[in-house]
């Protein structure tokens, strides 16, 4: 669950809260502004201790939906189209630098690529940079029957077990299940009932991270990304399974920051 006193206002200066995107750290002068999309039941707290294992030229910001942590009281949204609508007016505003979207497993990479397709396509802006984590692209991924959102409960916590994500301290507390599940139920139909339409590709550069040990997710799936986009592309593999964001934490900091600052440095010498 989270840690409450990570999502104060206070803690990131005097900025008045955005209910769907917050500041991590409060870096004025960042030259990029790092965006974070956390995975399915996930919420800002995957990300809490990411301002400290980047540098002070990236501002780390991460996306808060419906339902989790301190929108609990929310109901969550549980179709694409409708976060991706939430998302664009609440992201917008704070395009006033450039920026980069990190988004992992099927829910995170998938929603920060479709909202920088929604932002190309409405002369928004585009990111210097996507970076898709531990998820199988979405022209590839294969439809589970029945899908994990409509199992029941008994079969959906097994599943969750199985990921090795959720504490088992939570799997086993009934009360704290009945908040977990219907968030992870509302994630898991975004992405099952999501349906991938070729157009338009991005133009930026698309990065996929993967962990070695991943089952889910491996190497050929992820080189598929390339199709995505008309920008660059690459693939970076990290040691660990299918949450090695949190494994291999620092070294993905370390890629990350690594990947910004090379866009940074060509921006400054193409002014």
């Amino acid at each position: 669950m989270a840690d409450q006193k990570s999502l104060r206002q206070g803690d990131v200066g005097d900025r008045p809260m955005n209910t769907f995107v917050r500041p991590l750290a409060n870096r004025p002068d960042a030259e990029t502004r790092l965006f974070c999309f956390p995975y399915a039941g996930g919420g800002i707290s995957t990300f809490r201790d990411w301002s400290t294992g980047l540098p002070e030229n990236i501002e780390p910001w991460a996306i808060q939906l419906p339902g989790r942590e301190d929108r609990v009281a929310t109901p969550a949204l549980d179709r694409m189209g409708d976060v991706i609508n939430a998302l664009v007016p609440a992201v917008i505003p704070q395009l006033d630098r450039p920026f980069a979207f990190f988004g992992h497993s099927m829910m995170g990479a998938v929603v920060a690529w479709e909202l920088a397709r929604a932002l190309q396509q409405l002369e928004a802006g585009s990111p210097v940079e996507v970076f898709v984590s531990g998820c199988v692209p979405p022209q590839v991924r294969e439809a589970v029957d029945p899908p994990l959102h409509s199992r029941d409960r008994d079969d959906l916590v097994r599943t969750l077990r199985s990921w090795r994500a959720t504490p088992e301290a939570v799997l086993d507390d009934p009360e704290l299940m009945d908040l977990v599940l219907p968030v992870m139920r509302a994630d898991l139909a975004v992405v099952e009932t999501y349906r991938f339409t070729e157009a338009p590709q991005l133009l930026c550069p698309v990065t996929a991270f993967g962990g070695n040990e991943d089952e889910a997710v491996g190497r050929a799936p992820l080189l598929r990304w390339r199709e995505l986009t008309l920008g660059e592309f690459d693939l970076k593999m990290f040691p660990g399974d299918h949450f090695f964001l949190h494994s291999a934490r620092q070294a993905v900091l370390d890629e990350i920051a690594t990947r910004l600052n090379s866009r940074a440095v060509h921006r400054s010498h193409t002014r």
